[in-house]
């Protein structure tokens, strides 16, 4: 995907459409860490994984798995 580095304000910036977020899994507001790799290389990374239904779901299920027995007794 080739993008074009556009003046906004006093700054520059590249515009993110609606494609580019859904293919990145990224939202308005969302924080990435900027790095730039020896070459000019830049990479952006969430600051935090977005967690799906599924994967929180999943993860609810393997704690109640490991911590069946105490739970049992937690609600004695």
């Amino acid at each position: 995907m080739i993008k074009t580095i556009s003046k906004v304000g006093n700054s520059h910036g590249i515009i993110f459409d609606s494609a580019l977020l859904q293919l990145s899994h990224l939202s308005p507001g969302d924080q990435v860490n900027v790095e730039v790799h020896p070459g000019g290389t830049i990479t952006l990374t969430p600051l935090e994984a977005k967690m799906t239904p599924e994967d929180l779901s999943n993860i609810v299920e393997e704690t109640m798995d490991e911590y069946q027995a105490t739970m049992k007794e937690l609600a004695k």
